[in-house]
């Protein structure tokens, strides 16, 4: 029997009037975006503007930082994940994560990398299970045909662009309803990067999909939607714009966009 991936399907994701500081550094100035369900978003701009951060706001990653400071809302389908009673815990395994440095854990197996997500969250289930979820999320994440026979081996033996696909494999084990996803393809070669772009399209029916890439052929290959950061002469990053990828491509309002996107800053 097929296992369902994602608990309740893919989410809407919405962020409003999201300000973020380091200290007493303002790092992003009142950001609000809509990302549907099911749909991948993708984040652009120059470094420096705030759209890692942003990311990491949107599952609470951004609060592991010292003196870091957050205002606004995050809502997964109309419900704050820094309400009160919302456990970091909870907020994280619905909105999973993938860094652009691939982190598997290198003396863990293959099949217990995917699995450790489970164990961290105190899930509990049977041996065949977790053998049926391991092929699942590894035939998602596009590495099964590779590490089928190689499952009792290290995940830090595998190359860097498994290794990637293998913390994907990780994530989507316990069943995100978004996965965050910070520059995933920067450290890859262009076979590698083909094979993850390929896993965002497949994913894209059944988890909510936001990336941030500094690709322009990337953005445009992979998303639905774009929002365009920006950090002008020393100020917060705002999102100067946002809409359907090919319209911001090719028809973007603001003419700062159009000189990204066509490579004359940034």
């Amino acid at each position: 029997m097929t296992m369902t991936l994602v608990e309740g399907g893919p989410a809407t994701l919405e962020a409003r009037e999201v300000s973020a500081w380091f200290g007493d550094h303002l790092v992003l100035d009142r950001v609000s975006l809509t990302m549907p369900a099911g749909r991948v978003t993708a984040l652009i701009g120059p470094s420096g503007c705030g759209k890692s951060t942003f990311l990491r706001t949107l599952n609470r990653m951004h609060e592991l930082v010292g003196g870091a400071k957050l205002a606004g809302e995050v809502l997964l389908d109309e419900r704050d994940v820094y309400a009160p009673d919302r456990r970091v815990t909870d907020a994280r395994r619905h909105i999973g994560m993938v860094f652009q440095k691939p982190n598997p854990f290198p003396a863990m197996s293959v099949y217990d990398n995917v699995l450790a997500g489970l164990r961290l969250t105190g899930t509990r289930v049977s041996r065949r299970a977790k053998d049926a979820l391991v092929e699942e999320c590894l035939s998602k994440a596009g590495l099964w045909r590779e590490v089928s026979g190689r499952l009792r081996q290290p995940g830090g033996a595998l190359s860097g662009g498994q290794q990637q696909r293998l913390c994907i494999a990780r994530a989507l084990a316990v069943r995100p309803r978004v996965l965050l996803m910070d520059e995933p393809c920067s450290a890859l070669d262009p076979t590698s990067t083909r094979r993850i772009e390929e896993t965002i399209a497949e994913l894209a029916a059944e988890v909510t999909v936001v990336i941030v890439t500094h690709n322009m052929q990337q953005a445009a290959r992979v998303s639905h939607q774009c929002a365009f950061f920006l950090a002008e002469q020393g100020r917060p990053g705002v999102i100067v714009e946002h809409g359907g990828t090919e319209e911001m491509f090719s028809r973007p309002r603001d003419p700062r966009t159009l000189d990204y996107v066509n490579g004359r800053f940034g």
